[in-house]
């Protein structure tokens, strides 16, 4: 995550720093390690939208350095987590179950094409009482969210928009991915941003899917982002070239296309329309 206070946000991702302290412990964890990729799982095969997509860490070294960062992040925010009792918890716990339900629904993990098989996801949600506009799931399923962020989400439909955007980026392993991309080194800069903006646009693509099937409104994603584009206006702006995310224009005009297909899947699904999977 980026270094954001409540009068300046990272968009869209939220998650900066996050990947800094990932690459790290990466390094560390991986010295003298074979990271070969998996078999399974999809170490060198097609990925979500299915694209190319090389996975450097096994399904074990995954969870574990998703574990490890976590515990760092919370211990820097020691003192300033919410009790599970408080309201803002149990909204966003609430809201973070039913995205994690939806995930696991087997149709829709098909037609965005993850792998998960291999994979363990030991989920866990911690709010921390900071004025951040941030939110995060790290490899393996840890969320957090700073309060920060709620007041822009102005209603459940909203949350699980920016929950499903995070999730997304963990169901689709793309620390994992990332992580493999620096230790091959010698990444152009320019193709680096482009490849942030691809899983960017990747995890907006699955967060609408996925909040759909959660039973929330995918048109909130649409007004959310714009509110974010809206906060953010206060702050300078990099060229699209030089960001890792998608220009607020170009996210605008994917999420209204992918409203409709989301919606019209959810009704699919629900009326018993969609073909089971074939049997292994």
């Amino acid at each position: 995550m980026s270094d954001v206070t409540a009068t300046r946000v990272c968009r869209p991702r939220f998650l900066t720093w996050s990947l800094l302290l990932l690459e790290t412990l990466a390094l560390l964890f991986l010295t003298g390690c074979d990271i070969s990729p998996p078999e399974e799982g999809g170490g060198n095969g097609e990925g979500p939208g299915r694209r190319s997509q090389h996975l450097g860490l096994l399904p074990e070294q995954e969870l574990e350095l998703g574990e490890e960062a976590y515990r760092e992040v919370l211990s820097e925010s020691r003192g300033r987590i919410l009790p599970a009792d408080d309201p803002q918890v149990q909204r966003v716990r609430g809201i973070a179950v039913r995205v994690i339900q939806a995930a696991g629904i087997e149709p829709l993990q098909r037609e965005i094409n993850l792998h998960l098989k291999g994979y363990r996801f030991e989920w866990e949600v911690n709010v921390v009482g900071e004025r951040q506009i941030n939110a995060f799931c790290l490899p393996g399923g840890k969320i957090v969210v700073y309060t920060g962020i709620l007041p822009v989400a102005q209603n459940d439909d909203q949350l699980a928009t920016v929950l499903s955007h995070e999730i997304a980026h963990a169901l689709a392993h793309h620390s994992n991915e990332r992580v493999t991309r620096s230790q091959s080194g010698g990444v152009n800069v320019f193709l680096e941003k482009a490849f942030g903006r691809r899983q960017e646009a990747e995890a907006d693509h699955i967060g609408v899917f996925l909040m759909t099937f959660a039973g929330y409104d995918p048109e909130e994603a649409v007004h959310f982002w714009l509110q974010m584009s809206q906060v953010n206006s206060g702050g300078a702006k990099l060229p699209e070239i030089l960001s890792d995310h998608p220009s607020d224009e170009q996210r605008m005009r994917a999420m209204q296309e992918w409203v409709p297909m989301a919606r019209a899947g959810k009704r699919a699904f629900d009326e018993g329309r969609i073909a089971p999977a074939p049997p292994e």
